[in-house]
This record gives C-alpha cells, sequence and structure tokens, in this order.
C-alpha cells in the first residue's frame, strides 16, 4: 500500500530482458535503506526488490505487468519517481495507492499557469475507469487531484515544488504514463457495470 507521495527519483540504469520478463536496475538515494524482498513503487507500479549493489538495485517485472504499464517504454537514463510501502501508523498524506496501474495514458496537453502547470491526460474509456472531479489520481504514482474530468480525459494542476520533485518535468506531448484510478472511482464504475 502506498500514498502516492514520491519520495525521491531514480535513473534507470540497466534494463535487461529474461524470457518474458524484465529486469530493471535502478540508482537512487534510498538504495542503502532497501532490503532484498521489499516493494518500491516505480512510476506507480509496485515492484518487488530482488538484488542490491552499491547504489543501485534490480526489480523484475512479469509479462503482465509490462503488457498493462509504460515499463515496456523505458530507456537507460530515463527518470523514475520512487515510494517504498507506506508504514502503519503514518500520515498518509496523498491517498490510498495500491500500486496496481489499472492502464496507461498519455499526455495530450501541457500549460503553464501563473507559477503552476496543468498538465491533461487521455485513456482509453472502454476499460471502463473513471476520473472524478475533484477525486484522486494517480499519475506516475504520484496522488493529484482531478480537474476537469471527462469521459477518456483529465487534467491535474502541478506546483512548482511537484513539478521539480517528481518526473513530471521530463514529461512532453505524447507522454505514455501509468494511471491508478481512485478506489471509490472504481467501485463507482463497477456498479453502473453490474447496473446495466
Amino acid at each position: 500500500m502506498f500514498t502516492g507521495i514520491i519520495e525521491t527519483l531514480g535513473i534507470i540504469k540497466e534494463i535487461e530482458k529474461d524470457q518474458e520478463n524484465l529486469h530493471v536496475t535502478v540508482e537512487s538515494d534510498i538504495t542503502h535503506e532497501l532490503k532484498i524482498d521489499q516493494s518500491v513503487a516505480h512510476n506507480g507500479i509496485c515492484l518487488t526488490v530482488v538484488k542490491i549493489e552499491n547504489k543501485n538495485y534490480t526489480v523484475t517485472a512479469i509479462k503482465e505487468t509490462i503488457d498493462k504499464t509504460s515499463i515496456g517504454t523505458w530507456k537507460v537514463g530515463d527518470v523514475v519517481n520512487l515510494e517504498r510501502a507506506m508504514k502503519l501508523g503514518d500520515r498518509l498524506d496523498g491517498h490510498i495507492v495500491q500500486g496496481h496501474v489499472d492502464q496507461t495514458g498519455t499526455c495530450t496537453n501541457i500549460k503553464e499557469a501563473n507559477g503552476s502547470w496543468v498538465f491533461t491526460f487521455e485513456y482509453d474509456a472502454s476499460l471502463n475507469n473513471i476520473t472524478i472531479e475533484k477525486g484522486s489520481i494517480t499519475v506516475n504514482g504520484t496522488s493529484l487531484t482531478v480537474v476537469n474530468s471527462g469521459l477518456n480525459t483529465f487534467s491535474v494542476a502541478i506546483i512548482p515544488y511537484t513539478f521539480d520533485h517528481t518526473n513530471f518535468n521530463t514529461f512532453k506531448i505524447g507522454t505514455k504514463v501509468n494511471l491508478e484510478f481512485d478506489v471509490i472511482g472504481k467501485y463507482v464504475s463497477r456498479l453502473n457495470e453490474l447496473r446495466k
């Protein structure tokens, strides 16, 4: 379980394909605090640490993860948002995030807004995920508030701190991102499906 509050950034140092799996090695300033078998969210994808060596650690993604997330598009040198699993008793500053990416989305617009930025994303609505105006959304593991919610689109406002401390500052039009929809929104969507 995560909160969507990004702790730090990591740099992809190596990507190795092994049959249908992908081994991704990341350099991070929290590596020395990690242990084997620990869960870490990488751009919102919950992955297990399988190896630690100096400043680098390695995680493995299976085919299902590769198919449903943006991990298959990652390249050596890419910057990823990192968050370790929350501890019981900690404040929940973001929202409840499972680290299970629902689908990917695409950045369609970036607009400066008097010291902040508004990012707009589109996603495939046929998968029955929805956003709710002023509800929560996780974009690349970052807990954000939805503005301008539409059928297959939504926007988020990014303050300078978030822009500087996440990989939002690397986004361009066309950037593919991982989306985890709010648990409440998933519940409402599932209820609507069952009513049909």
